[in-house]
């Protein structure tokens, strides 16, 4: 991850990008002994190999445009009056590549399975650190390397580049994962539903093509890491007694308050709820992407995201209502290590401190 972030270099970065899936593939199979682990890890192989071919695809037709496997050379390369046909097809090669490392829709079958199958430190990994990476690349690639084929995704006023390919991406990502997760029963694949909402959100930021829109996914990104990885942290402690659905989650509170104070941050931040992180991520990316254009012409995608926010509020709440209203049979109070308490409460912590101080971070960013 670190070598994926610090190249702009066409060939550099998909060697990074495949090393970090190798890793993941691994890691998402790990647990021997589970049978969903080995099938999860599979799927992620398989779609995996699939979306890289893609990905190398659109990054070849772009070295054939330019000459070039530098980002800024290629922007210059395929400057001009019209998009090249080629190049739009590499556009959207490239954005299906990226598209399954981030988990957007339609590319997103696998995380499901890998969120469930997956042994929770790798699922958590792969929910936070991952997306991090590749966030940044992505938005490296768009902003840097096809800088001068944007196009418009304005209601009315199309034109063609990535911006209206990943407006696309955006808008079926929120719509279907946070639909989606309204079904869900097992907690980890509400989480992996979640995140594809996620996914779209954060697209929000690579669309307004703006220092203020790529500080803001910046923000959006690290803040939901904190959060996602709080979640897996909750459910990796809840496994020892076999939790893993959301109505066995009913009485956790009385069994283990503090865990369940802490739950409850994560998954507010997760929905958006101020004063957590999560509601400031929310309102910089939305604000980006309506000063993106003139004339409020991302104003359909905002009110897209907004409306998604608010589905995603009622299954977020699913959640808690069975940690704090519903009634759980009787059991003793839950065991945790000193460890994983005092990593679950800092964690806990970051996520409401860089709600209430948002400055912290957003002054390091240059926001």
């Amino acid at each position: 991850m670190m070598f994926l972030v610090a190249t702009q270099n066409l060939l550099l970065i998909f060697v990074a990008l495949e090393f970090l899936s190798l890793s993941l593939y691994i890691l998402t199979g790990f647990d021997k002994q589970s049978r969903q682990s080995a099938e999860a890890g599979l799927k992620y192989f398989l779609f995996g190999g699939m979306s890289a071919g893609f990905l190398l695809f659109g990054m070849s037709l772009l070295y054939g445009v330019s000459g070039s496997i530098q980002l800024p050379q290629i922007a210059a390369a395929i400057s001009g009056p019209s998009l090249d046909p080629l190049v739009l097809i590499a556009i959207i090669m490239v954005a299906i590549g990226f598209g399954f490392k981030v988990a957007a829709a339609p590319f997103h079958l696998w995380a499901p399975d890998a969120y469930q199958g997956a042994p929770t430190v790798s699922a958590g990994f792969i929910a936070s650190s991952s997306k991090v990476a590749s966030f940044f690349i992505f938005a490296q690639v768009v902003t840097v390397g096809l800088a001068t084929a944007t196009g418009s995704g304005v209601y009315r006023g199309y034109a063609p580049g990535w911006v209206p390919v990943l407006c696309a991406i955006a808008a079926l990502s929120m719509i279907v994962g946070n639909l989606a997760a309204i079904a869900q029963t097992s907690v980890r694949r509400l989480l992996a539903y979640s995140a594809i909402g996620h996914a779209g959100y954060m697209l929000l930021g690579l669309i307004a093509h703006s220092p203020m829109g790529e500080r803001a996914l910046i923000y959006y990104v690290i803040t939901y890491a904190l959060a996602s990885l709080g979640a897996f942290g909750v459910l990796g402690t809840l496994e020892a007694e076999g939790i893993d659905k959301i109505n066995d989650l009913a009485g956790l509170n009385k069994r283990a308050p503090g865990l369940s104070l802490c739950l409850l941050i994560f998954v507010l931040s997760l929905a958006g709820i101020p004063p957590l992180s999560g509601f400031f991520g929310k309102f910089y990316i939305f604000s980006a992407a309506v000063d993106a254009e003139p004339h409020l012409g991302l104003l359909w995608l905002v009110l897209l995201a907004v409306a998604m926010s608010a589905v995603s509020l009622y299954y977020y709440l699913k959640v808690l209502k069975q940690v704090y209203v519903a009634e759980g049979a009787s059991a003793g109070p839950l065991r945790v290590s000193l460890v994983t308490r005092v990593t679950i409460w800092v964690l806990a912590a970051l996520v409401v401190l860089l709600g209430c101080a948002p400055e912290l971070l957003l002054r390091w960013l240059g926001v």
